[in-house]
């Protein structure tokens, strides 16, 4: 085999899985959203820097609980979960300085409460709507003072 064809093969099989991994990130995608109730949802892993720490990703509603994934992994299993009784909405507002580069177009960020921490997630104002709705689509008898 000559010189030059060993970066042109080298080339060829790293286009091949390229495309392999494209392809599993969109069969993933389609595996997830099945049946129904997911939507475009970013998660703010680390919030030392403004504007840093941003992580764009797949939520879906399961039962009482918010799974969210990321959205370059192949794990079909979710990254984090959020249980809709221990899961405050606190505010919204809008993306400021690098956040806007960072996130999806038209994405609210959200703040909430999870136990002691706050959770910053960022969506559209569609998602909001509806997320604002599942968390307050408690089962009955929940006591709304305490949130259980």
């Amino acid at each position: 085999m000559a010189w030059w064809e060993w970066p042109l093969e080298a080339a060829g099989v790293l286009l091949a899985l390229v495309l392999v991994y494209g392809v599993a990130l969109m069969v993933r995608r389609r595996f997830l959203s099945r049946n129904g109730g997911t939507f475009e949802l970013s998660h703010r892993v680390r919030g030392g820097r403004p504007g840093r720490g941003w992580l764009l990703g797949l939520g879906r509603y399961s039962g009482s609980s918010l799974e969210w994934f990321r959205i370059f992994s192949l794990s079909p299993r979710p990254k984090r979960t959020w249980v809709r009784a221990e899961l405050t909405y606190v505010s919204s507002r809008s993306p400021a300085g690098m956040e806007q580069m960072s996130l999806y177009p038209d994405h609210v960020v959200v703040v909430c409460r999870s136990g002691s921490r706050d959770v910053e997630l960022a969506m559209s104002p569609d998602s909001l709507i509806g997320f604002q709705a599942w968390l307050e689509s408690r089962n009955p008898g929940t006591d709304w003072t305490t949130g259980r």
